[in-house]
């Protein structure tokens, strides 16, 4: 059969939002004919991330990925967004990494005959934007910010978000662009190691957070009196120092963090709290050559020291924690926090855990992170979870983060998009 037979369709659109489902079908192949679909992505640091699917068309030689179960490869069963959440590094223990908004993940499936060689029958590419139509990507330099601000377009005034990831900040581009797309302003705050700020700070200096609500707060297309932080990994014990001690902080979205400092020791005017210490005796070699650094963190319980005093919050909290998740004890982190709200009499705190995902819980359908060089230790680590749980994980926790920044930040009804 020709290959000019054959066409894959990307449905509604080609081009859409990064965190958009669609429907890939394929058409014009010979009855119950086998197929091979592979989806590949480059990443911006150069890095392919591939998926393959096995498939078999239906009476009319077609096979819609939304309806039909793949046989084999990457994943099996109906998975209509397996071709995206299943890709894996050509470089071993390669994160995808998107550092900027402006350019959409561009994600191309084809459709290759297993029978004939592997030849191509016909190729499609899926641009995953980052931004709304209107969105306004603006560079963060106001006194020692640095970052990027996102904007919805119209003329607001928005509630705001702070997005904290890690300790960088150009990694939260696509997260942060993606929740300006929903109708909020955004700022992908960086802290260390970006343009003019220190690679290797001394401390977390709690002022300079302070400066990015205070300006948060005085752009005429904010909406307040308070704003949102949204973090990660890392980040997770800034969000809640930041809840703790600032005013103005209304909801805070904790994902897979610590509550304690750690790596690095927090300041703020008189307060000193210092960084929980790793302990490298209890690292471990696994079978598979990655290092587990699950057990490497001492218990935030016998250095209360090193805690952050979130009992000292009026913010609203959201918890997300991973079961498998082997950077550290991300569930016992939330349910340590929950209790310490709950002892001070304070109902202000949601913990959701998703048993069998890994460290990292991103926008849907961003590729499962199963391991990947861990900054801290210079090394390869395993970050955990199942890679179909994760996926649906980040459904849930998308959905989740949304409806929580609307209700606890007044957010009015989102955005419309034609993508």
């Amino acid at each position: 059969m020709a290959s000019s037979q054959v066409r894959l369709r990307i449905l509604p659109s080609a081009r859409c939002l990064f965190d958009k489902t669609v429907q890939i079908r394929v058409e014009g192949l010979s009855p119950h004919k086998p197929l091979m679909l592979r989806s590949k992505v480059v990443d911006d640091r150069g890095i392919v991330f591939k998926a393959t699917a096995q498939y078999r068309a239906d009476k009319l030689g077609c096979v819609d990925v939304s309806q039909a179960a793949s046989l084999g490869g990457s994943y099996t069963g109906v998975e209509p967004m397996g071709l995206f959440w299943s890709m894996l590094p050509e470089t071993p223990h390669s994160k995808l990494v998107m550092k900027t908004a402006l350019n959409p993940m561009q994600v191309e499936i084809s459709a290759l005959d297993e029978g004939n060689g592997g030849e191509v029958l016909a190729s499609e590419i899926n641009y995953r934007e980052f931004m709304a139509e209107g969105v306004k990507r603006i560079p963060l330099t106001e006194g020692r910010l640095r970052g990027t601000l996102f904007v919805p377009p119209g003329p607001g005034p928005f509630p705001a978000i702070v997005d904290l990831y890690t300790l960088g900040g150009r990694l939260s581009e696509p997260r942060a662009s993606l929740l300006a797309s929903k109708g909020f302003v955004t700022m992908a705050l960086a802290y260390q190691d970006y343009q003019d700020l220190p690679k290797n700070p001394k401390y977390v200096e709690l002022e300079y957070f302070e400066e990015a609500v205070k300006y948060l707060l005085s752009l005429p297309e904010v909406k307040g009196p308070g704003v949102g932080i949204i973090s990660i990994s890392n980040g997770g014990f800034i969000a809640l120092a930041m809840a703790s001690f600032l005013d103005n902080i209304a909801a805070t979205v904790w994902i897979n963090g610590c509550i304690s400092a750690i790596v690095i020791p927090l300041r703020y005017k008189d307060v000193h709290l210092p960084a929980l210490r790793l302990i490298w005796e209890n690292l471990k070699v696994l079978e598979s050559g990655l290092l587990d650094i699950s057990r490497g963190l001492a218990d935030p319980q016998e250095h209360k020291e090193s805690l952050i005093p979130i009992e000292r919050a009026t913010s609203q909290f959201l918890f997300a924690a991973s079961g498998d998740d082997y950077n550290w004890a991300s569930v016992p982190f939330a349910k340590q926090a929950e209790a310490t709200l709950k002892k001070h009499n304070k109902n202000t705190c949601s913990v959701v855990v998703y048993p069998k995902a890994g460290h990292f819980l991103e926008m849907p359908p961003m590729p499962f992170c199963p391991s990947a060089v861990h900054a801290a230790v210079g090394k390869a680590v395993y970050f955990g979870g199942e890679a179909k749980a994760n996926a649906e994980a980040q459904v849930d926790l998308w959905e989740r983060v949304q409806q929580f920044f609307k209700t606890h930040l007044g957010a009015e009804k989102p955005l419309s998009s034609n993508l």
